[in-house]
């Protein structure tokens, strides 16, 4: 037995070899120009298309044959002398064909072959070709008869400046024979659904679809009549087709039809007929994919409105904004059993339409975006991912339209819209608004849309109903701190009452943040305020009293907090780093007590929480280098200092490390920019200190391995006497010099001493400096010459 398709294979084939055998006999009559046997043929030959076998889709690979063949037999038929008939007798002549369906198409073929002859009014003949067509009634043979009826009349109706318009032949005749094709062909549409055995009824359906721009085709030819204006538009042609839309109650159908209505006739046309091209909407039955069919009218009236601003008065004359507003939410209130992502798509169309037609109106864009939060209110979560990317969409549509953040911050709506977002995805919208913000260098200059912004990005800067910084991945996180600490620095405002509400704001938000979140953030906020501190210089004021102006001293408080705050993590190595950096703007305040007490900080942090050597090394590093740079101190307070710095320098684990902090320190007593600090004594006591430090180190070196360690640490201790003899130090003298240049040597040439490239070449260098330096001549050049190479 054969299969269904197979059926339907053997049956195409047999209605093919058919037209195809017929067809040779009526070419043989069309050549010897034998009109009897070329329509008996003909006739013969569209008896084929009488099955009703064939789905639509191979009933139209059958009719395509048909019509090629109908092609040839009407330029046959055009040419009188070759067939000896009038063209009125033929059109007599042709009905009288025995079959119904053989006989209109054969009709057809021939009016149209009358009106080119215009022996006869086009719109009678048109009528008459009409009323014959409604005695074949079968969905599929009549739609595709009527669908050959439409394609030989067009370019044959009495259009306006059209060779065929008369007296008696008017516009009105061409937009009636369009608009009557058009309801026929969309019923018999609507009734093929209900043709077809049950068990092949979804084929059927998907071929109906596909059938679906034999109806269009009319809709089209209404758009291409130049002489259907908007008035005969408004009033005649659109209430005609919606009612065929409406009043067939075909799901396809009417999504196709709207949609087709939407992209063939012109966009000023659907501007003026809005309100009866959105009350169709209403209308359309629930299962119709309604949020696209808005979607693209939004879609074209935006783009209409971004072609010319001439137009942009008529969209506020007909009120367009009001209208699609009041039908979304008509339609998502008729439709309660539409999902979230079709609302959210609505909205979203309408936010989209809205911002590019009326962009100065924020007033229109908060009001769709509360829209959206009343239908999101009635929905506990957002789980579907679909709508949650809509309500993204929602949200970066203003941001990409303004390119400004702070536009999207008065929007009362913004936020609310945001509160439906899962952590997840707010996060993703949370970075987004920073991206956008970086990206146009937008500075944030006022503490209440600093709140609004932080609060908008709350699932970046703390955790946020139970989602907790252990369940990211580690480079997102770090990804993301790394972007609010970028963000804390374009939080700014050049008056320093409105800089520290800022300062007070962000810290609020940001100390919340957790231990994991605080490394990233602080150091942002600490060099935030300290911008502050720099701006004011040396003002001086009472810390006390929120309503007290800002003043550096009210600032270095804050730090304090600020910076303790790190002591949860803990980061030590980072306060630390901070406290320093503290002291400094302080010793540009001239604060010396602030200066003293954060390096009290300092040397607390050191003492009682860094015990790595390594940050041991790299942190009494810093606190000389910055202790150097300090000149508010006083001698007592700098003295007790310094003394604490070497102290430690000297307790080091290592032996080379010692060396070096302890030569380094030998700056804390001579500083170029200050005389009051220029101890010759107690600079060469820290160099001879560091020799003594790096003998031991060779000789611990000698008794571990048998061998002396490289020189490197008494060249670079060669270097700083050489810095400080240079700089008029007389305690550092050329004899000393002598003597540990003599001494290197002495190191270098031992039979147990190991060779390192780095110190040869590092004394090397050294050496010839001091030998340019002889032959510079002056001063310096005579101080020099006593030093023997």
């Amino acid at each position: 037995m054969l299969s269904g398709a197979e059926d339907e294979e053997k049956w195409l084939a047999e209605g093919i070899a058919g037209i195809q055998h017929n067809a040779f006999y009526m070419h043989q009559a069309l050549d010897s120009n034998n009109l009897r046997e070329a329509l008996k043929y003909s006739a013969l030959l569209l008896s084929e298309l009488r099955t009703s076998k064939l789905s639509p889709h191979k009933y139209y690979e059958l009719y395509m044959r048909a019509f090629d063949e109908l092609r040839k037999l009407e330029m046959f038929f055009k040419d009188e002398s070759k067939h000896g008939v009038s063209v009125v007798d033929l059109y007599e002549l042709v009905q009288h064909a025995g079959n119904i369906l053989p006989r209109l198409y054969l009709l057809c073929t021939v009016g149209s072959v009358y009106i080119n002859s215009k022996e006869a009014p086009a719109k009678e003949v048109l009528e008459d070709l009409m009323e014959m067509c409604r005695g074949v009634q079968h969905p599929v043979r009549g739609l595709f008869l009527r669908s050959y009826l439409a394609q030989i009349t067009r370019g044959k109706l009495p259009d306006i400046g059209s060779e065929y318009e008369g007296d008696d032949d008017t516009v009105m005749d061409a937009m009636e024979f369009v608009l009557q094709n058009f309801t026929e062909m969309n019923r018999l549409w609507v009734r093929m659904q209900h043709q077809g055995p049950g068990r092949v009824r979804e084929k059927w359906e998907k071929e109906r679809s596909q059938l679906r721009d034999l109806v269009g085709k009319n809709l089209h030819v209404l758009s291409q009549i130049e002489g259907v204006d908007l008035g005969m538009y408004k009033e005649t042609v659109l209430p005609r087709v919606l009612e065929q839309v409406v009043d067939c109650k075909d799901d396809l159908a009417q999504y196709y039809l709207m949609d087709c209505i939407i992209q063939v006739f012109p966009d000023e046309y659907h501007l003026h007929t809005l309100e009866t091209l959105l009350g169709a909407c209403s209308q359309l039955q629930p299962t119709v994919d309604i949020k696209t069919v808005l979607s693209r009218l939004m879609d074209r009236l935006a783009n209409y409105a971004a072609s010319s601003a001439d137009v942009l008065p008529e969209f506020l004359q007909v009120e367009a904004f009001a209208k699609l507003s009041n039908t979304i939410v008509m339609v998502i209130e008729a439709q309660v059993d539409m999902p979230a992502v079709g609302a959210i798509t609505l909205f979203v169309s309408l936010l989209t339409f809205t911002l590019r037609v009326h962009p100065d109106r924020l007033d229109y864009v908060d009001q769709v975006l509360g829209a959206c939060v009343k239908k999101l209110s009635n929905i506990p979560k957002l789980e579907d991912s679909r709508a949650t990317k809509q309500v993204v969409a929602l949200l970066s549509a203003p941001l990409e339209k303004y390119n400004d953040i702070v536009t999207a911050l008065t929007l009362s709506n913004y936020p609310r819209v945001m509160e439906h977002l899962d952590n997840g995805t707010n996060k993703v919208m949370a970075m987004v608004m920073i991206q956008t913000l970086m990206k146009n260098n937008t500075c944030i200059s006022s503490a209440d849309k600093v709140e609004v912004l932080l609060e908008l990005i709350k699932g970046l800067i703390k955790d946020v109903d139970g989602a907790y910084v252990d369940e990211l991945d580690e480079e997102d996180f770090k990804d993301e701190q790394n972007s609010v600490a970028r963000l804390i620095h374009m939080l700014y405002n050049d008056e320093p009452k409105e800089m520290l509400k800022i300062i007070c704001t962000v810290r609020k938000h940001t100390m919340t943040g957790g231990p994991k979140r605080l490394p990233f953030t602080v150091p942002s906020l600490v060099f935030s305020a300290l911008r502050l501190v720099r701006q004011l210089q040396c003002q001086e004021g009472n810390i006390a009293g929120e309503e007290m102006p800002a003043t550096p001293k009210k600032i270095f408080l804050l730090l304090t907090q600020i910076i303790e705050a790190l002591s949860t993590v803990p980061a030590p190595e980072l306060a630390l780093r901070l406290y320093l950096q503290c002291a400094e703007a302080a010793n540009a305040c001239d604060l010396e007590n602030v200066a003293y007490e954060f390096f009290t900080q300092v040397f607390v942090l050191y003492e009682e929480e860094i015990w790595d050597s390594k940050a041991q090394v790299t942190a009494i590093h810093l606190i000389i280098g910055t202790l150097q740079r300090m000149d508010v101190f006083g001698v007592e307070n700098r003295d007790t200092l310094t003394h604490k710095a070497t102290g430690y320098s000297a307790r080091l684990l290592k032996k080379p490390d010692q060396c070096r902090a302890v030569y380094a320190c030998s700056h804390l007593f001579w500083v170029d920019n200050q005389d009051s600090i220029k101890d010759g004594e107690r600079v060469l006591l820290c160099l001879k200190r560091a020799l003594r430090i790096a003998n031991a180190a060779q000789q611990m070196v000698n008794v571990a391995r048998g061998s002396n360690g490289p020189i490197i640490l008494f060249v670079e201790i060669l270097n700083k006497y050489l810095y400080f003899f240079e700089k008029g130090n007389e305690q550092i003298t050329s004899a000393a010099i002598q003597d540990l240049i003599e001494l290197i040597n002495t190191e270098r040439q031992s039979d147990s001493a190991t060779r390192d490239t780095a110190s040869d070449a590092f004394l090397a260098s050294t050496l010839h400096c001091i030998q340019f330096q002889k032959q510079k001549g002056g001063v310096m050049g005579e101080k020099f010459q006593s030093i023997k190479l």
